[in-house]
């Protein structure tokens, strides 16, 4: 196996609340790690921690606890000269090409600006590496003139991805890169960053509630409910075999074109918990409708599965045998 580019151990992020009395704890204990070439990605309900965790590793966010090494530095040290260096490798494309372009500016200058914030090159140069990574996403040289406004949607996204490669980096974060798009055009956003993973050799983080897209353009998954990583492994394992109850919902939960299918497991009911007061034991037993008394009161450990493959459920302890169920609150 590789060694990883991007290491996260024992990652944790709590805010004070906005009511000023009680914590937030966004982040719990997550550890994973991402090879070089990989693609990992996050998924779970909105408020699970993802974008939270994407924070913390652009340095846009400062961690309470864990480290977060690349390529064996470690970027969250504080160090200037170990986060200048990673942030010529580490990159992002977020969300919303309509809120992350600045309206306001053309595009030669959007995709220079980071070049400029490193004092990498001159006029000249820039211009052409502006020229250069326009042509690799499908844009012709004469966009460079025209402002955000003057594209589409889909063009839009391809510029701020020219802008995530001015400087070459090793690593991308893709947060919901394509769920602001038209469906039409998602495929094309999704063939465009396959084919300059394969050119550059990049690795992605991507954030994504899309199941099928995570199965289609993901190595490895990492499954989040209410801070915490529950399960993880290769994509194909954990889409083949999911372990945890609540992967297991998430996977039902996504339609499929036959008329005779069935979900296994039942929907999850409820909501998700609260941040400031999570569940004591295991945080998704509130919900889960295979829970037994031991899950609200124990956190659980984490049992492997296959290589690389690991979920963190009561369920898989051999240990506990058979124990009564509990009824998850509607």
């Amino acid at each position: 196996m590789s060694t990883p580019l991007l290491e996260i151990q024992g990652l944790t992020k709590h805010f004070p609340a906005r009511s000023g009395r009680g914590t937030v704890r966004a982040v719990e204990d997550v550890s994973f790690s991402i090879g070089p070439g990989e693609t990992f990605a996050l998924v779970g309900e909105s408020g699970c921690g993802k974008t939270t965790i994407t924070k913390l590793i652009l340095g846009l966010e400062t961690r309470t606890a864990g480290e977060i090494r690349f390529d064996g530095l470690d970027i969250a040290s504080g160090r200037a000269a170990n986060i200048r260096a990673y942030r010529r490798q580490a990159q992002a494309v977020f969300q919303d090409p309509y809120a992350s372009l600045n309206p306001r500016i053309r595009v030669r200058t959007i995709v220079a600006e980071p070049l400029m914030a490193q004092g990498i090159g001159d006029r000249a140069s820039r211009e052409a590496r502006v020229r250069e990574v326009l042509e690799v996403v499908g844009l012709p040289a004469s966009a460079a003139d025209l402002y955000p406004h003057e594209f589409s949607g889909g063009q839009r996204q391809r510029i701020a991805i020219a802008r995530a490669l001015a400087l070459q980096p090793r690593f991308i974060v893709l947060d919901e890169p394509i769920s602001a798009l038209d469906v039409s055009i998602r495929a094309q956003i999704l063939n465009l960053l396959a084919d300059i993973q394969d050119e550059f050799g990049l690795t992605y983080l991507i954030v994504a509630h899309d199941l099928a897209l995570v199965e289609h353009f993901s190595s490895q998954v990492g499954v989040m409910y209410l801070g915490s990583l529950v399960e993880l492994g290769a994509t194909e394992d954990v889409f083949a075999r999911p372990a945890h109850p609540y992967t297991q919902a998430l996977l039902a939960s996504v339609p499929r074109p036959d008329p005779d299918h069935r979900a296994p497991v039942a929907v999850i009911r409820g909501e998700i918990g609260s941040a400031t007061a999570p569940p004591p034991g295991c945080r998704f037993h509130p919900r889960c409708p295979r829970a037994m008394p031991v899950c609200a009161v124990d956190a659980p450990g984490r049992w492997s599965l296959d290589a690389g493959h690991w979920a963190s459920c009561h369920l898989l302890d051999p240990a506990l045998g058979e124990q009564p169920r509990m009824e998850p609150v509607s």
